[in-house]
């Protein structure tokens, strides 16, 4: 066999295959591509990631996804090739985010720092307050400051004008992405660009699959963040949207435990003991979680989202699949859930992971 020849093949079926994915993707999607949290790493965490003199897009691409930062080196060797910034990477020593979009990475690895820009990356899944902390440890607003702003509601968007009455905040709208914030903005600048990514991002044809399923658009936003948070491998997302929107088609609780971190989320005690999101949960916090976004103590869906939902988890509620799936459970380290369709497979699936 002709080994050189036959490798030219294999290239030449791999950029093919890449302009063909490109091609039918869509310049925006694989632009903002919305890479998921990947179980390497916890969301947010601050990794530090050396790009040495010389090293391939291959390579980095694919020690970024080993090490937690991005979801796919397939995603980010594609994006490099076809925006023609892979000669443009770096190298050197850079912080970078789990979870990060291959864009966002891509975006950092090819820019020369700018004094008079602020990067900052807020991941899928964070929080109002989570944000705030970020906006303050990188000094653009203070964390007070970036709170206030987020909870203005008069903001010129038809969908925050439409927000149900009771709203205090923007959770859940302030999209999650990597911005470049002049040295200097307010914090009212930062949550206003936020906002106009959320306009952009969340596409007419989300907001008809939204509409589709049953949902208004809050609804749908709101559901998305329960998925985000619920969802440690992102292939799962549409089922897990699937179960929670059999639920609430037959009236009954969504069971959600990130529901109930959320509510524990707002206690300075149990932030300062267990974080922002308690791993855990027991009957106890369950139980003592007095609110109407406990969704194991009240039907339906709660006032509105409890976190900053990513593209992939807004297209899993909007275009969810149909499933008989009522039930869903995650055993082990990796974050897998078995999904079951009655009640006596879903308690025979949580006795077997406690060893019962």
């Amino acid at each position: 066999m002709n080994v050189g020849l036959a490798a030219g093949s294999v290239l030449a079926v791999a950029l093919v295959l890449g302009a063909v994915w490109f091609s039918t993707t869509g310049t925006s999607s694989i632009l903002e591509g919305d890479d998921d949290p990947d179980a390497v790493s916890s969301p947010g965490e601050s990794i530090e990631f050396t790009v040495d003199e010389g090293e391939s897009v291959s390579a980095i691409a694919d020690r970024l996804e080993e090490a937690g930062i991005i979801e796919s080196a397939l995603r980010f060797r594609v994006l490099a090739t076809f925006t023609n910034r892979g000669e443009a990477i770096r190298s050197g020593e850079y912080d970078l985010l789990a979870g990060s979009t291959a864009n966002s990475v891509l975006t950092v690895l090819t820019t020369a720092p700018d004094e008079n820009v602020i990067e900052l990356t807020i991941p899928e899944g964070w929080r109002i307050e989570e944000m705030a902390d970020r906006v303050a440890e990188l000094g653009i607003a203070t964390r007070e400051e970036f709170i206030a702003a987020a909870s203005r509601l008069d903001y010129d968007f038809d969908f925050v004008a439409a927000l149900p009455e009771g709203t205090t905040n923007l959770e859940g709208y302030l999209f999650p992405d990597t911005y470049n914030i002049a040295v200097g903005a307010s914090a009212e600048t930062v949550v206003l660009l936020m906002l106009q990514n959320f306009d952009r991002r969340v596409t007419d044809e989300i907001r008809a699959g939204f509409e589709a399923q049953g949902l208004t658009l809050h609804e749908g936003v709101t559901l998305a963040s329960i998925v985000e948070r619920e969802a440690v491998i992102s292939e799962e997302r549409p089922t897990i949207a699937g179960v929670f929107l059999n639920r609430l088609e037959a009236g009954d609780i969504l069971g959600a435990d990130p529901t109930v971190q959320y509510i524990l989320g707002g206690v300075p005690e149990s932030v300062a003991a267990f974080g922002y999101w308690k791993v855990g949960l027991t009957r106890d916090d369950i139980q003592i979680a007095i609110s109407p976004y406990n969704t194991y103590l009240n039907g339906g869906l709660p006032p509105g989202p409890i976190a900053a939902p990513g593209l992939s988890a807004l297209e899993a509620v909007a275009f969810a699949p149909e499933t008989d799936f009522y039930f869903f459970y995650a055993c082990g380290e990796d974050g897998e859930h078995e999904f079951n369709v009655n009640q006596a497979d879903h308690d025979a699936a949580q006795a077997a992971c406690l060893g019962g």
